[in-house]
């Protein structure tokens, strides 16, 4: 009852009917069990009619439902169902159980009565309160014969408001089985879908609505980081350690300049918890590596690490990254930090659609996992206090490229031999819970070490250092010949994007490759983006022979570096060429040289 705003309802009993003075009415679906992950897998729910409402008919193999979303109400029910499900799920997966203990509740009373749809009322009877779908609505769709779920569903936009049918499906549909003198497990029901969880209205409204678009992730150590004066950067959703000030420093360059220093000399720490990090397990899992990526990894021994491209169909570079064997069927695949998702989505698809048959099993855990570089030439022995004399990190034990799980406190550690700075380093890997303390434990561990922490500019300063291609070379335009890695791509197997990255235009040895940059004039800066072009010619496009990707002040070295694709590059190192900036007004003369700058024999590396 009510015009503008609602004033009453009125109650149809065994005493007739009568009014009650309200200004709000709630209106309910049921008390439904959540059966939408497995109708996600393609199982179908059945009505029980004992509680009125959707099971699960038969289960996907190893899901296993307990209590209220298994239409088992009661306290003592769920305690049953949490102690006898639980250990079937342990048993699925190989582990051994124990008995449980009897657990015993004084149970509270269970039963239902349905009432779907009050017959007789005066004016609109609405089902669908969101999308103004009525009782006539239904019987509409029953006559225009719109007998399907499915089908009524689309006539009448039941169930397809923000609720997705919770509180009008179930119903709408015993209003129509009712019509159509069925029975509700023979009217059967529509299949949720993804996304369960409501989806805030704020995403669908774009871009201008700031850092209220996406969440905001933090790393483990974000707040031992704030502590120490960090400038915090956004990469993707993520807000990472850009530099870590000192007082007496009066810009970036400065900070930046004195931590690359530091891991070049002593030792540093950085975190690279944002890198994508995906579990793969299941005995195809290297001939499936062996499709995905351009390089083999069906050889790659328990122990070790190797290093990746990822090819897309086309035959450019989506990704690169390292995958590590930690068991006879542990596999942690890493991504970069800007294409975990999209990573993760395109093995998803090559398993689910061009190779289902392969037994491969894989989730993300980017967020699961803290991970810290430790970098330069005291790096073993930071680490060696750290896990204690017990554990033998020295060459021969621990060789580069190795990996292994080490009991570390009250955990297990995941130590990587790996390095993007050239140095001796590793990265060492924690469940995220523990991150802060192991941070904080390798701080107090290097102390008289001079232990530094550094930031992503150091980070990726020590990465030009040492010709290491990333984001800005990495840009969905170059192929594996272009950044110097051609040999990578195996001739033995088949691989997604083999095919297309041997068209004639890709494969031309005139195409611009990676090289090394310096100026001729010391103390003159780079800048990334400027376009290479011939001494003496004229700054026109028919002039252009490539563009440098990125530059960096190198602290090693004295003066500005950069890593730049340059046509012919390789055949053209001792030349001197114009880096042609107009927008910043720069026009330098630079050397072409070897993109390795520091260590090119890799003593370091293999220190």
């Amino acid at each position: 009852v009510g015009g503008q705003a609602l004033t009453g309802i009125e109650v149809i009993g065994d005493h007739g009917r009568r009014r009650i003075a309200v200004d709000g009415l709630a209106v309910s679906g049921g008390f439904n069990p959540d059966v939408a992950i497995a109708t996600h897998l393609g199982h179908k729910p059945r009505w029980a009619d004992e509680i009125a409402a959707f099971v699960m008919n038969d289960m996907p193999a190893n899901v296993f439902i307990a209590g209220a979303a298994a239409g088992r109400f009661t306290l003592a029910e769920a305690l049953a169902d949490g102690a006898r499900l639980g250990a079937e799920a342990a048993r699925a997966i190989g582990r051994a159980t124990v008995d449980q203990p009897a657990w015993r509740a004084s149970d509270e009373t269970f039963a239902v009565a349905p009432l779907f749809h009050v017959e007789g009322g005066r004016g609109k009877a609405f089902v669908d309160l969101q999308n103004d779908v009525t009782d006539k609505d239904v019987a509409q769709s029953v006559r225009e014969g719109f007998v399907s779920v499915e089908h009524l569903k689309r006539y009448t936009t039941l169930g397809m408001a923000t609720d997705q049918g919770r509180t009008s499906s179930v119903n709408g549909l015993a209003i129509l089985a009712s019509l159509t003198g069925r029975s509700i497990h023979e009217t059967g029901s529509t299949r949720a879908r993804p996304p369960h969880g409501p989806v805030a209205i704020g995403a669908f409204a774009g871009l201008h609505t700031g850092t209220h678009f996406k969440p905001t992730r933090l790393t483990a150590s974000h707040g031992w980081a704030k502590e120490q004066g960090a400038v915090f950067v956004e990469a993707g959703q993520w807000l990472r350690a850009q530099w870590f000030p000192r007082p007496g420093e009066t810009d970036w360059l400065e900070s930046v300049t004195r931590e690359v220093q530091a891991v070049r000399s002593g030792v540093g720490i950085c975190d690279v918890s944002t890198l994508g990090k995906i579990a793969l397990a299941g005995p195809d899992v290297g001939a499936f590596l062996d499709r995905v990526y351009c390089n083999t990894f069906s050889t790659l021994p328990v122990g070790k690490a190797r290093y990746g491209l990822m090819l897309r169909e086309d035959g450019f570079v989506m990704d690169d990254g390292t995958t590590a064997r930690l068991g006879e069927d542990e596999w942690v695949l890493s991504t970069t930090t800007v294409n975990a998702g999209k990573v993760m989505q395109h093995l998803a698809f090559c398993h689910q659609v061009l190779w289902p048959e392969l037994d491969v099993q894989m989730v993300s855990v980017t967020e699961q996992w803290a991970q810290f570089a430790v970098a330069g030439p005291r790096s073993r022995d930071l680490l060696q206090r750290l896990f204690g004399a017990g554990t033998d990190l020295s060459n021969a034990a621990f060789p580069y490229l190795a990996c292994r799980a080490f009991p570390l406190g009250p955990t297990t550690a995941r130590l990587f031999r790996l390095s993007f700075s050239g140095e001796l380093a590793y990265e060492i890997a924690v469940p995220a819970g523990y991150g802060d303390a192991l941070v904080r434990a390798l701080m107090e561990a290097g102390r008289d070490l001079g232990v530094t922490p550094y930031g992503t500019e150091a980070l990726a300063v020590m990465r030009v250092e040492k010709g290491h291609v990333a984001g800005a070379e990495l840009n969905g335009q170059t192929v594996a010949r272009d950044l110097g890695l051609g040999r990578m791509m195996s001739r033995k197997k088949d691989y997604v994007g083999r095919l297309m990255a041997e068209r004639e235009a890709l494969s031309d040895p005139a195409r611009p490759t990676l090289v090394g940059l310096k100026p001729t004039v010391a103390g003159v800066r780079l800048r990334a983006g400027a376009h290479f072009l011939p001494l003496g010619a004229a700054t026109t496009a028919e002039n252009d022979q490539g563009y440098m990707t990125s530059t960096a002040f190198s602290p090693t070295l004295g003066h500005w570096i950069g890593l730049g694709l340059l046509a012919n590059g390789p055949q053209r190192l001792g030349e001197e060429i114009r880096a042609y900036d107009p927008v910043r007004g720069g026009d330098v003369v630079v050397e072409v040289v070897n993109p390795v700058f520091v260590d090119p024999e890799g003593a370091r590396l293999h220190g």
